[in-house]
């Protein structure tokens, strides 16, 4: 799956147009880059003792996994989805005002928390469990009108992930089990991982072969399906059969470093914009084979944060990477800043899961420090050199 800029020749931007509202992944990507190191530095704040957590409405360790989510992931997954839909439907997403809204919306969600002494909570709950259906909508019909059924299962998964989005909210409302949203966002990080497996076996293979020269990816129908089969029994057997979901992890972990394996070429570590999203997909594996072992003793957080800070943090700091310069009509070369910002996103998911586990005479929250400063470093550098690639036009004054 390529992404392709839909050209419009009779159209072109002057050079100085502020045009971070021309296309989703514009202020998608630019926002999830500036939520990564905020939210972040936030947590590490309350990690270590800063206060209780923003606005006694989520709580700090509930606010931190939400906002992870459904504020930074969610809106590198909004960016990307809506410049793809344009692509693959060769029709308009929302740009301009509509985009604005959208955006507005989302900002919503993640402020409106901190004003939990001045708004109902069930207003909070409404602001941020809107943007998501909205979202959806906004897809749903391009996709619907060009009969794209083969994409519809994103509208699926993102449909799935408002409903994780509604048991966080139903518990902390009261009106669902105590306990129910810290499993919803767990959920939803398995959801998250699903959406990865899906968007990374298109793409990763074919950016892949396109940047070596004579290099062809392999795979396996039976290793395909049952990576997806063991994936999603995966999900829904987690919160109800601990055991039998720790075998499906095993599997799907198998068939997924499978799957990488038949992507894989040496090339691909003289190039950063390829190994970024190899090593994030790697980290995925490695999460869901820690799944597999947790019984055995390996701690769950530690398994979590590889799946979360490695596969999903890697994979969509590499995809921003990339989907920013082909949409704005540069060659896809980064620079040693950005390099570095992988380096350093590298060395958080280090940081975070497999150093604990070592005996080296580091206290725990030590590491969570380390690996956070590194995180944030990490997407500060991304901020730092994609904000005037995002808010400026084409370089060839196309939209």
């Amino acid at each position: 799956m390529a992404l392709i800029p839909i050209q419009d020749p009779g159209r072109r931007l002057p050079a100085d147009h502020f045009a971070l509202f021309e296309l989703g992944f514009r202020p998608f990507f630019l926002l999830a880059g500036l939520a990564a190191v905020l939210l972040v530095g936030v947590w590490l704040w309350l990690y270590l003792g800063g206060a209780t957590g923003p606005g006694l409405y989520y709580g700090a360790q509930l606010w931190h996994g939400h906002e992870m989510l459904f504020g930074f992931t969610l809106a590198v997954v909004a960016g990307f989805l809506l410049t793809a839909v344009r692509n693959w439907t060769q029709q308009p997403t929302p740009r301009g005002r509509a985009l604005l809204g959208l955006v507005v919306l989302w900002l919503a969600g993640r402020l409106s928390p901190f004003a939990a002494a001045w708004l109902p909570a069930w207003s909070i709950a409404l602001v941020d469990l809107a943007f998501l259906p909205v979202l959806a909508l906004v897809l749903a019909l391009p996709l619907i009108r060009c009969r794209q059924t083969r994409n519809l299962v994103f509208l699926l998964i993102l449909l799935a992930l408002a409903v994780c989005n509604l048991l966080v909210h139903l518990d902390l409302l009261g009106l669902a089990p105590a306990g129910l949203g810290r499993q919803a966002i767990l959920q939803a990080v398995y959801i998250i991982i699903l959406l990865i497996t899906i968007m990374g076996g298109r793409v990763i293979p074919f950016f892949t072969e396109k940047a070596i020269p004579g290099m062809k990816s392999r795979s396996w129908p039976l290793v395909e399906y049952a990576g997806l089969a063991a994936l999603l029994l995966f999900i829904l057997l987690k919160p109800f059969l601990p055991t039998a979901a720790a075998m499906c992890a095993l599997v799907a972990g198998l068939a997924h470093g499978l799957r990488l394996y038949g992507w894989y070429h040496r090339g691909i570590w003289s190039r950063p914009l390829l190994w970024v999203l190899h090593l994030g997909y790697a980290w995925l594996v490695t999460g869901l084979l820690m799944e597999a072992l947790v019984w055995l003793g390996v701690p769950g957080t530690l398994a979590l944060h590889a799946m979360a800070a490695g596969g999903i943090g890697m994979v969509t700091l590499g995809m921003m990477a990339r989907v920013s310069l082909g949409h704005t009509g540069r060659s896809l070369e980064i620079g040693s800043a950005i390099v570095w910002s992988f380096r350093l996103l590298a060395l958080a998911v280090l940081l975070r899961v497999l150093l604990p586990l070592t005996p080296v005479a580091v206290g725990y929250a030590d590491w969570v420090l380390l690996a956070g400063v590194s995180w944030i470093l990490a997407f500060g550098l991304f901020v730092w050199k994609y904000w005037p690639i995002l808010s400026r036009p084409r370089i060839d004054g196309l939209r």
